[in-house]
C-alpha cells in the first residue's frame, strides 16, 4: 500500500567526486591520461607475451589474465566518471547501475583470487623447482584461471541480485561517483539489513582469505630462500617475487587502511576507490615491465628493436 504513492526508480543520478567544484577540467584530463595509459600498457603486455613463445609459461599466462582484469576494472567507472566531469552527465540507467555493481565485484574478486593463484605459482616455482612444470601444467593453469573467473561470477551475481531485488521507489540520487552496493542500498525503501550483512561479510571474507593464503605462500618461499646456498639463487628468487609483492601491496594496502580504520573510512573511502579503480591498473604493467628483463626484451622485440645478446 505504501509503495503505491512512489514512482519506481528507472535510473540513478551519480553526484560524482565530492569537493571538486572548479577542478573538473583538471581531473578530467588527469583521469583520461591514466585510463589511456592503463589500456595501452596492458595491451602492450598482452601483445608482447602472446607474440613471444618464450613467455608462454604459467607465470606469464596469469599475467595475461591480470592485464585483462586491469583493463576491465578501470573501465567499470572511469568512462562514466569522465562523462560526469566533462559534460556533467550524471544520469545512469538502472541497467548501467546494475552492471557497475556486478562488474566491480566480479572483477575485484577475480583479481583478488588471481593474486592468490599467482602466489601459489611462485611458491611452486621456488620451493619445488624440479617439479614446477609437472605441477603447473597447462591443464592445471587453465583450471586455476577459470576457477577464479567462475567463482567470482557467482559471488558477484549473488551480491548484485540481493542488491537489486530490493524496491527502489524513493530518491534516486547516489552520493558517490559510481554505483556500489552500500551507496545504492541506502536508497532502498525496504529493510537493507540482510544485504548489508551479506555484502560486508562476503567483501571482507574473500580478501582476508586470499591475503592469508598469499602470506602463507610467502612464508614458505622465504623459508626456502633462506635455505639456499647460492647467493645468485636467492637474488633470482627475490627478483621473481618482487613484482608480485608490489602489486599485492597496492591491491590490499589501501583496502586494509579503510577497513581497519573505520574513523577514516568516510575521508579515505573515495580517494582509495579512485586509486584502486584508476591508478593501480595503470601501475601494474609498469611494475611488471620495469622489474622484469624478459618482458622488456619481449617489448623490444614487439617494437622491432634490437634484442641484446646473452
Amino acid at each position: 500500500m505504501g509503495l503505491a504513492n512512489h514512482t519506481v526508480v528507472t535510473h540513478f543520478i551519480l553526484l560524482g567526486i565530492p569537493n571538486t567544484d572548479g577542478l573538473q577540467n583538471i581531473l578530467f584530463f588527469t583521469f583520461l591520461a591514466f585510463y589511456l595509459c592503463t589500456l595501452m600498457g596492458n595491451l602492450l603486455i598482452l601483445s608482447a607475451i602472446i607474440a613471444d613463445s618464450r613467455l608462454h609459461t604459467p607465470m606469464y599466462f596469469f599475467l595475461c589474465n591480470l592485464s585483462i582484469l586491469d583493463m576491465g576494472f578501470s573501465s567499470i567507472s572511469t568512462p562514466k566518471m569522465l562523462a560526469n566531469l566533462w559534460g556533467q552527465s550524471k544520469v545512469i540507467s538502472l541497467g548501467g547501475c546494475v552492471s557497475q555493481v556486478f562488474f566491480f565485484h566480479f572483477l575485484g574478486s577475480t583479481e583478488c583470487l588471481l593474486y592468490t593463484v599467482m602466489a601459489y605459482d611462485r611458491y611452486v616455482a621456488i620451493c619445488h623447482p624440479l617439479r614446477y612444470l609437472l605441477i603447473m601444467n597447462r591443464r592445471v593453469c587453465a583450471l586455476l584461471a577459470a576457477g577464479t573467473w567462475i567463482t567470482s561470477s557467482f559471488h558477484a551475481t549473488i551480491l548484485t541480485t540481493l542488491t537489486f531485488t530490493l524496491p527502489y521507489c524513493g530518491s534516486n540520487v547516489v552520493d558517490y561517483f559510481f554505483c556500489d552496493i552500500f551507496p545504492v542500498v541506502k536508497l532502498a525503501c525496504a529493510d537493507t539489513y540482510i544485504i548489508e550483512t551479506v555484502s560486508f561479510t562476503n567483501i571482507g571474507v574473500v580478501p582476508m582469505t586470499c591475503f592469508f593464503l598469499i602470506l602463507t605462500s610467502y612464508v614458505r618461499i622465504v623459508y626456502s630462500v633462506l635455505k639456499m646456498n647460492s647467493a645468485k639463487g636467492r637474488r633470482k628468487a627475490a627478483s621473481t617475487c618482487s613484482s608480485h609483492i608490489m602489486v599485492v601491496t597496492l591491491f590490499f594496502g589501501p583496502c586494509a587502511l579503510v577497513y581497519t580504520q573505520p574513523q577514516l573510512s568516510t575521508i579515505l573511502g573515495t580517494p582509495v576507490h579512485i586509486f584502486c579503480n584508476v591508478v593501480t591498473p595503470m601501475l601494474n604493467p609498469l611494475i611488471y615491465t620495469l622489474r622484469n628483463q624478459e618482458v622488456k626484451v619481449a617489448l623490444r622485440k614487439l617494437g622491432g628493436g634490437q634484442i641484446p645478446a646473452r
